[in-house]
């Protein structure tokens, strides 16, 4: 089962995902993401329960990564599965994203 958690830490807003990230429900996770955005200057999306991801959940963490950016605002990727890795680093996406271990460190950044 997939799901979406919101909790405060810290100050900063953090989304924990889990279970499978794909075309079925990574809209829903995009727009997590972006109310987050625009009412937090710090978002971290949890990704350590996330077993698997696809293009689409991909492209909703680069519209968040996007939005963020383009409002000043901090945005990261925190505790990352092996998985999500896998596909980040064959997108070369590890190389883009600010990726933290803990969710204290996503507004240290």
């Amino acid at each position: 089962m997939s799901g979406i958690v919101n909790e405060t830490y810290d100050g900063i807003v953090l989304i924990r995902l889990s279970g499978e990230v794909d075309l079925s429900w990574s809209q829903q996770v995009r727009q997590a993401v972006l109310a987050a955005l625009e009412k937090h200057p710090a978002v971290g999306v949890e990704l350590s329960q996330v077993s698997y991801i696809d293009s689409s959940g991909i492209a909703a963490l680069v519209e968040g990564f996007q939005s963020a950016r383009a409002r000043g605002s901090r945005f990261a990727l925190v505790a990352i599965s092996d998985a999500v890795r896998a596909v980040l680093e064959l997108a070369r996406l590890d190389r883009v994203f600010l990726i933290v271990a803990d969710p204290g460190a996503v507004a240290e950044g």
